[in-house]
């Protein structure tokens, strides 16, 4: 599992180490009853505390990402694959809409011009891939 940790982010470490959980569960790339390194291979091998992985993978139990079997390991929770990958992706893309809504606020940008620069750089996006990602059309 490839985690980077970047120490002049400002973002809390154990907080990096979940949304990066969250996105690879979101991704695909950590699929429905795949096993997470234990708490002090992680740690070594991204170079935080033990206490912190803990504090992440506690974290990420709450909300239903991870399941905990004792004696056996960390897993991506089998909620219902779909259900799960839909909430984090869902959860991910409206953390980015809050970013980008408050800058725009804060550089006095109106709603209808941050749409209108969504649907340049989309249709700019969908040329370059040959597709329309959001309806599927090729």
């Amino acid at each position: 599992m490839d985690i980077k940790i970047n120490l002049a982010d400002g973002v809390p470490l154990y907080k990096q180490i979940v949304n990066q959980i969250r996105y690879m569960v979101a991704s695909g790339v950590l699929a429905v009853g795949d096993e997470l390194p234990p708490i002090r291979a992680l740690a070594l091998q991204i170079k935080v505390t033990p206490n912190t992985i803990v504090k992440a993978y506690d974290e990420l139990q709450a909300a239903g990402v991870l399941v905990k079997r004792h004696g056996s390991g960390t897993f991506v929770s089998d909620v219902g694959p779909s259900r799960l990958a839909t909430r984090e992706r869902r959860r991910i893309i409206e953390e980015r809409i809050d970013a980008l809504l408050t800058e725009a606020r804060h550089l006095n940008v109106s709603l209808d011009d941050l749409f209108n620069a969504i649907r340049r750089r989309h249709a700019l996006i969908a040329a370059k891939t040959g597709m329309d990602k959001a309806s599927g059309e090729e």
